[in-house]
């Protein structure tokens, strides 16, 4: 997931093979088996080792995500940039946008508790490791990214975006890593508690680009946590029958909190978070990734082979959580599905389009 561990090098902008219908976005499977090198961010990786990662001075031309190895370089971000705000001010610009009225607002939210009520609580996709469908409500998905002090108990699509964005914008907030040659990564990334060295795959107090502490985890987002790693315990019970689920997916306290903001052309090689303590991977304490906005494509499995893994639609709202026996599988994700957000998420929050996706584990 995001963050951490080894990652499997991702094709470089050359061109593309004839693939299979699993596509191959990573690069061969035999060159991630052997290599096993990290990748710089929990959202990038490369074949090309020469390609160097560091903080970029000028403003910078894109370049697709897929493409860097954690071993190469220093990371950091554009200095001379504003603050990363992952939502949208419609106040600049000519364009006027015209907000949408309550009446539209409630209907979208009906619509969308219809779906949640619809879909399958919990998807269990392999010991210890499941998927909490549409678990994030809709009001908790916007606060979330928005502003602290609008919390309340649920968990909310709202809340997540609004608190987000405050951070981000501060700082420590998110950054885009980039590369000695001039290139960006089409990626923004903020950790909380603790700060995730792209460069030296660990972690430690301080971002060493620019020395900035990370925000500390919302306490109200650590309770997020808490509550869907209980909802996990309850419907493994209930439609697995497991015996001990606290034995299955163990329980955990975040104190690292990684959070990626992908654009449509988004990509996340094969990998294994494995840069947290040797305690915490030997009691396979999970991790617990929310995804709100675009619907992204999520492969895993037991071997760094694209074409021999499982697959799963990861949409907003959802809570995927992975520990125990399962905790250090091979994941990535193989594509997003641009314009798959809810509407009234993007209406009320702003946020732009792509996928912001928030990572917990404890070190």
């Amino acid at each position: 997931m995001a963050g951490g561990g080894e990652k499997t090098p991702a094709n470089s902008a050359q061109p593309r093979k004839a693939r299979s219908p699993h596509g191959s976005v990573y690069g061969r499977s035999s060159e991630c088996q052997k290599q096993g090198a990290c990748t710089p961010s929990p959202s990038f990786s490369s074949k090309d080792s020469r390609q160097q990662l560091v903080t970029p001075v000028h403003p910078l031309k894109s370049v697709d995500s897929r493409s860097s190895p954690c071993s190469a370089g220093s990371v950091g971000s554009d200095s001379g940039a504003a603050p990363f705000d992952i939502c949208m001010n419609c106040n600049k610009g000519p364009i006027i946008r015209l907000n949408p009225s309550l009446l539209e607002i409630n209907r979208d939210k009906r619509q969308n508790r219809q779906l949640c009520k619809d879909a399958a609580p919990l998807q269990y996709l392999r010991p210890g490791m499941v998927l909490l469908k549409k678990f994030i409500k809709p009001n908790d998905q916007v606060r979330l990214c928005l502003h602290l002090f609008f919390f309340q108990s649920q968990i909310n699509h709202v809340k997540i975006v609004k608190v987000c964005q405050q951070l981000g914008v501060g700082s420590g907030g998110f950054y885009r890593p980039g590369y000695r040659n001039g290139a960006q990564l089409r990626l923004w990334m903020m950790c909380l508690g603790k700060n995730w060295d792209p460069d030296s795959c660990s972690y430690g107090d301080k971002r060493p680009f620019d020395g900035a502490q990370p925000p500390t985890i919302p306490e109200e987002f650590r309770k997020y946590v808490q509550d869907a790693i209980q909802a996990s315990h309850e419907l493994l019970k209930q439609h697995v029958g497991a015996a001990n689920a606290v034995e299955e997916l163990p329980l955990m306290s975040p104190d690292i909190c990684l959070l990626n903001f992908y654009n449509s052309s988004g990509r996340l090689g094969l990998h294994q978070d494995k840069d947290e303590s040797r305690s915490s991977l030997d009691k396979g304490l999970p991790v617990v990734s929310f995804t709100l906005g675009d619907t992204t494509e999520f492969l895993y499995g037991d071997v760094c082979d694209e074409d021999k893994v499982s697959k799963v639609d990861l949409e907003s709202g959802d809570v995927l959580i992975f520990g125990g026996k399962s905790r250090l599988i091979f994941h990535g994700v193989s594509n997003m599905k641009p314009k798959t957000a809810p509407k009234w998420l993007m209406d009320e929050t702003n946020l732009r389009p792509g996928r912001l996706n928030l990572t917990f584990r404890q070190y």
